[in-house]
């Protein structure tokens, strides 16, 4: 009997003490990260005349201009951007890593030896850059566009891509530019717009997610916005069930879509999926440190089809079938915000809640602070 009671005794006690599986997990500790849209890192020097004026002649004063920011403003801006990781480096959400949207380099170079070079001379210039923090991408059209380019993506970018990643992840392994990485609570997806089996592999993602969040960053918008309303991800007739997919995929799972292709800033939330998820897009192609936005918009009021006179010249023959696209999308849209305006965010997670800040050029003062967790 006193065995008895000593064994009760003894289970008792055992079942009192914390058992090591059932402890709650600790809270993931706040980060950040700065968002830089399209960079189109470029010099003259990268591309063959000949091949350039017989096949994309058109290009030739963007590449003489990307050309100039290159040299004369991106410095300044990188610079920039060391100090703004520095004086976050001490505070409630350091910064972890850079993600950038895509169209790091222009492209357009005409042969895959030119196109490497290119891309080569990007990433040093990234290094030199100094920024003491892994530099995450996805991947651009501008990326990929031009004779040699897509071979030169995979020989220079996506080994780098798999470096990068594995920094933050060491269980990041890849060998395409769709990828994912965990840092904190949150997952990444890196989307790839240009290959034909992204969607299935976001679908698989998302069944798989544990995360509490999930960002996706891809370089063409998936919700419209400014004057260039066709210009979003799986636009076409023949593409609409694609989208739609999509859309479910990332309402249902409450995404933050990170992304850029316009060379605009916006923020909007869209209902998908019976919940929503939210769209964040910048730009990188600085054209001064001190620029201010212009043309802002704010409030689901202002997302109507009149974006289209943001830019007049843009294709006027499709105006009308761009105010068609925003009096169908504005049924969904909840919340929306535009500028035109080029910088970089800084992104904190901080438990269930996402902010951005984001800044108009090199700025140290953020032109609009807001919650992109839906």
């Amino acid at each position: 009997m006193h065995s008895r009671r000593r064994f009760l005794q003894t289970c008792t006690a055992a079942a009192a003490l914390p058992h090591p599986a059932s402890h709650a997990a600790e809270p993931a500790k706040p980060f950040s990260f700065i968002l830089l849209g399209d960079l189109h890192y470029d010099s003259l020097s990268h591309h063959d005349m000949k091949w350039l004026d017989a096949h994309h002649g058109g290009d030739l004063s963007q590449i003489n201009n990307y050309s100039r920011l290159t040299a004369e403003v991106m410095p300044g801006m990188f610079a920039a951007l060391k100090q703004r990781i520095a004086s976050l480096r001490d505070s409630a959400a350091p910064p972890a890593f850079v993600l950038q949207v895509g169209d790091l380099v222009e492209g357009l170079c005409g042969t895959a030896e030119l196109s490497a070079r290119q891309n080569r001379e990007a990433l040093a210039f990234v290094t030199q850059s100094e920024l003491g923090i892994p530099f995450v991408f996805t991947k651009g059209n501008h990326d990929v566009t031009g004779d040699g380019a897509k071979e030169a993506f995979d020989e220079v970018l996506l080994p780098y891509m798999a470096k990068e990643a594995r920094k933050l992840d060491s269980t990041a392994t890849h060998t395409q530019a769709n990828h994912t990485l965990t840092q904190g609570d949150s997952q990444f997806a890196f989307f790839d717009a240009y290959d034909k089996t992204s969607l299935e592999w976001l679908e698989a993602v998302a069944a798989k997610r544990t995360a509490k969040h999930l960002f996706v960053t891809i370089h063409p918008p998936v919700v419209p916005y400014g004057a260039r309303a066709s210009w979003h991800l799986y636009a076409g007739e023949k593409t609409k069930s694609q989208r739609a997919k999509l859309l479910d995929i990332l309402g249902q799972q409450q995404a933050m879509v990170l992304g850029g292709h316009l060379h605009k800033f916006s923020a909007l939330t869209r209902n998908a999926g019976g919940k929503s998820f939210s769209q964040l897009a910048v730009s990188s192609v600085v054209s001064s440190l001190n620029q201010k936005p212009k043309d802002i918009l704010h409030g689901l009021d202002t997302y109507t089809g009149d974006q289209v006179n943001l830019e007049p010249k843009h294709s006027p023959d499709t105006a009308a079938q761009r105010r068609d696209i925003y009096a169908a999308e504005r049924q969904q849209v909840t919340s929306f915000e535009y500028a035109d305006t080029a910088g970089f965010a800084v992104i904190t997670v901080d438990g269930a809640q996402v902010t951005a800040a984001v800044h108009s050029g090199s700025q140290t003062e953020a032109f609009q602070t807001l919650k992109i967790s839906v």
